[in-house]
């Protein structure tokens, strides 16, 4: 990538931090199926009549032995956000029902790439907070009843969840073991958003961008992978979120498991070559084995991308998110 688009790349982040970070950052903020489940979305194999929603453009597969869990041979595109913030992204700006029917109207929009697609929720579990709260970690922590009406409709209607956490001075694996109950749930997998993870003495924002290390990964990952043993569950996902190589620090050492799938997710925004940089850089230094996401953004990509353009990358993406 050249120093120009680098440049830009910059310019187009701090710009977007009044609407996509910093709104995001504070209690004022947040106040307010996989293979695994039941049902795919799959390719039509006749026409389709013109007067037909997005729900209708798909048929629903019953697959031979429906676990919950990722599948490595599906496509999951989600709607990103916290339950009742519409700043957060677009899964908080209306109801759980509504947000499962955007969710399949936005999945649809991927059935023609030939692959199954599951639709998905990424819901923010935990909020970075430019206040340190009463545990002083500079992390908004909720209980699971907050989320458990989103879990349980994307149960019912074939979808899979993931979690995301924005930890601030917490450690990911902290705060993974705080929602273990959540993670137990055979659907539902989990994303750490870097961004967000600060040092002893840093707080979340101000145009500071946080760090992870592998070995911060790895550990989150075994405590991931122990849980799906004791519980007896399918495989699950764990995003990591990126769009600078300084986001995750000694990245070559990160493995995955049997259990465990490890998703890098291209987390820029701007135009299409700002994104392609941000995404060039990330898969620079893929871990072995590996997968690939790509992230769009409707108010500060310029403009969205479509799900062609989603798609045209290498490695292909399993994972594609909508803010």
């Amino acid at each position: 990538m050249s120093a120009d688009h680098t440049d830009e790349a910059r310019r187009d982040h701090a710009r977007g931090l009044s609407r996509r970070r910093m709104l995001g950052i504070g209690a004022a903020a947040v106040a307010g199926g996989a293979l695994a489940s039941s049902r795919l979305f799959a390719a039509t194999s006749g026409p389709i009549n013109d007067a037909a929603t997005a729900t209708q453009h798909a048929v629903r597969l019953t697959p031979p032995k429906p676990t919950g869990g990722f599948d490595h041979r599906a496509l999951y595109v989600a709607l990103y956000g916290h339950p009742g913030s519409g700043v957060l992204g677009c899964l908080g700006e209306q109801s759980v029902d509504a947000s499962v029917q955007r969710a399949m109207a936005v999945a649809a929009s991927y059935i023609p790439f030939g692959r199954p697609v599951v639709p998905t929720f990424e819901i923010i579990a935990t909020v970075a907070s430019s206040s340190a709260g009463a545990d002083g970690d500079y992390s908004n922590e909720f209980p699971p009843s907050k989320f458990t009406p989103w879990i349980d409709a994307a149960a019912a209607n074939g979808m899979h969840v993931l979690l995301d956490l924005q930890s601030g001075r917490a450690t990911f694996t902290s705060q993974a073991r705080e929602i273990a109950g959540l993670l137990s749930s055979p659907h539902v997998s989990l994303a750490l958003d870097p961004e967000w993870r600060v040092g002893p003495t840093q707080q979340p924002g101000g145009g500071r961008i946080g760090t992870v290390d592998g070995a911060e990964v790895n550990d989150t990952i075994a405590f991931l992978d122990d849980l799906i043993v004791r519980s007896n569950l399918p495989p699950k996902m764990l995003v990591v979120h990126q769009f600078t190589p300084s986001m995750v620090t000694n990245k070559g050492a990160i493995r995955g498991t049997a259990n465990v799938q490890v998703v890098f997710q291209m987390d820029g925004f701007g135009s299409l070559n700002v994104k392609h940089g941000s995404w060039n850089r990330m898969v620079a230094d893929l871990p072995a084995e590996s997968m690939t996401g790509w992230k769009n953004f409707y108010d500060e990509d310029s403009p969205t991308p479509t799900a062609a353009q989603s798609l045209a990358v290498a490695p292909t993406p399993v994972y594609v998110s909508y803010q």
